[in-house]
């Protein structure tokens, strides 16, 4: 049981399951029904052995400084795992992921083997420049959307079209994705500091850093009326279901914003959970759109 438990902190399991719904979403959005039994299949297994093999990955390569820092969270730094059980894991489950994307369709497997490659990149180079790592986080929380959104295609087809309302939404997941991470990135400001890592804060200082943060949250706001304003976004224009809906998450941005913009020391901890928050109640507003229109 020990073991088991230490393999699922070390691939972070719980985050294929809010990865495997951002591509349910992308699918239901899109298509106005649920996926076929492969589809569903192949796309879960995909996010699952992606995401695992590279947070297996990324504790390989961070084994030293993580024990460093005490991080008794990490099971390589316990001794419960081995270094080499991580690599061993990282080896067999990344290849699983990509063959399993292939089986979804030709533009999702491309979308997993590009996406997976920049992970490794992350794991091994862009995590120590926060400038670059962010917004490759902040994508990794849009792509799943694109990913579902494009997963009902026909198997042979190479084709990068994607309905506006997901190209929306995964906008939306970028601009609060990166703000997030900015926010982070101001937490972790003196830590950071101490080892060297380029963020944010470290250029524009941290209450520029929180208002850049706050833009973005704002973009997210301005972003999600779109659907509702023009004729192409079909079902979810002029849908009040869905203005309603999305009006609730808009609210929980603008709090964050406003608190980013004007309060000298901002709770950045309660605020990034508030704004997970405020995702989720989007996500609902863009199903309730799709189902209710």
């Amino acid at each position: 049981m020990k073991k088991l438990l230490a393999i699922w902190q070390l691939m972070r399991l719980e985050h294929v399951i809010m990865i495997a719904v951002a591509i349910l979403i992308g699918t239901l959005v899109a298509t106005q029904q649920l996926p076929t039994l492969q589809v569903f299949i192949f796309t879960f297994f995909t996010a699952l052995f992606l995401e695992a093999s590279t947070f297996a990955l990324n504790d390989y390569l961070d084994r030293d400084i993580d024990k460093r820092n005490k991080r008794t969270d990490r099971p390589l730094v316990r001794g419960d795992i081995s270094p080499q059980t991580a690599l061993f894991l990282f080896a067999v489950l990344f290849p699983l992921g990509i063959v399993s994307s292939f089986f979804v369709n030709t533009t999702c497997f491309l979308i997993a083997l590009i996406t997976a490659c920049f992970a490794v990149v992350y794991d091994m180079v862009l995590k120590k420049i926060k400038l670059l790592g962010n917004f490759f986080i902040a994508y990794t929380m849009a792509i799943p959307f694109v990913f579902g959104g494009v997963a009902m295609q026909h198997s042979s087809d190479l084709s990068l079209t994607v309905s506006p309302t997901i190209l929306v939404l995964a906008a939306i997941a970028f601009c609060a994705g990166s703000g997030r991470e900015i926010m982070k990135d101001v937490q972790d400001f003196k830590g950071d500091q101490e080892k060297g890592v380029r963020s944010f804060p470290k250029y524009i200082g941290e209450k520029a850093s929180n208002v850049l943060a706050g833009i973005l949250y704002l973009l997210a706001i301005g972003l999600s009326f779109f659907p509702y304003s023009l004729p192409v976004f079909t079902v979810f224009y002029q849908n009040n279901m869905y203005l309603l809906s999305v009006f609730l998450a808009d609210v929980v941005f603008l709090t964050a914003a406003l608190h980013l913009f004007f309060s000298k020391k901002p709770n950045l901890s309660m605020y990034r959970k508030y704004t997970l928050f405020g995702l989720m109640l989007g996500l609902l507003a863009f199903l309730i759109g799709a189902f209710m229109g």
